[in-house]
């Protein structure tokens, strides 16, 4: 992609981890992109609560507005932070798949002060089984996340095929070496009285019913198992 702009952190040691999270946190803090490592494939993550670097984020990607960034959180507390009139089934789901590779769209707390795009009122949420994630995500808060590629591009499994992609665009590179996944979220609309699949991914459809058993009620799955109108892509993180 011509000149790379990026700053590449490797975590292999605990020295080379601090100083990768330090400037991952601090890029954030000024509103630029880093890209991170997750447990399904690299992102790109910008701050969820500045609206003008979700914008570049978007932008990066060549990706519009109509497809939001879902936002990645460092416990399972905040999900109550970010989303409202959650169902009681969200909760064995959490229980059972946080941290892990499952995205869960809400209706979102109306008194956020974020513009992820065009959400319809509803907010993505995922906590990653990833330390080093996790970890910038205790010190930035919550980040909006897409995958580490430019739209209809395979997704990125590692920190070089998100700088040959993204390297003009980002601040920081965070490496933490392969994908240990390789395999988008798995993601569940809990806006209804039932969950619903909007996207197949790293957990299969029964695993979600049998965490659900003791509550009754079982995962509707549309034909195609495609994304839905909260308008999360394939490929996200």
């Amino acid at each position: 992609m011509g000149d790379v702009s990026a700053e590449r952190f490797a975590t292999e040691t605990d020295e080379e981890r601090e100083a990768a999270l330090d400037a991952a946190s601090r890029a954030v803090r000024l509103g630029r992109l880093v890209v991170l490592p997750t447990d399904t494939v690299y992102g790109v993550g910008a701050d969820a609560f500045d609206p003008d670097a979700v914008a570049r984020l978007l932008a990066a990607k060549g990706r519009g507005r109509e497809m939001p960034p879902p936002v990645l959180v460092a416990t399972p507390g905040t999900l109550e932070a970010l989303a409202t009139r959650v169902p009681a089934y969200v909760a064995p789901l959490v229980e059972r798949f946080w941290p892990g590779a499952l995205t869960i769209v809400c209706h979102q707390q109306p008194s956020l002060q974020w513009d992820l795009g065009e959400t319809r009122g509803t907010v993505a949420i995922r906590m990653p089984d990833h330390a080093v994630a996790r970890e910038l995500l205790d010190r930035t808060g919550p980040l909006a996340v897409s995958s580490a590629n430019l739209s209809g591009s395979p997704a990125a499994l590692d920190a070089q095929s998100a700088i040959d992609m993204l390297g003009e665009s980002v601040a920081v590179v965070v490496d933490a070496g392969p994908s240990p996944g390789g395999v988008a979220s798995t993601m569940v609309d809990a806006t209804g009285e039932r969950p619903r699949l909007l996207r197949r991914g790293a957990i299969p459809v029964a695993d979600l019913d049998a965490a659900l058993a003791d509550v009754g009620v079982t995962v509707e799955v549309e034909p195609a198992g495609e994304p839905g109108e909260q308008g999360a892509g394939p490929a996200d993180a």
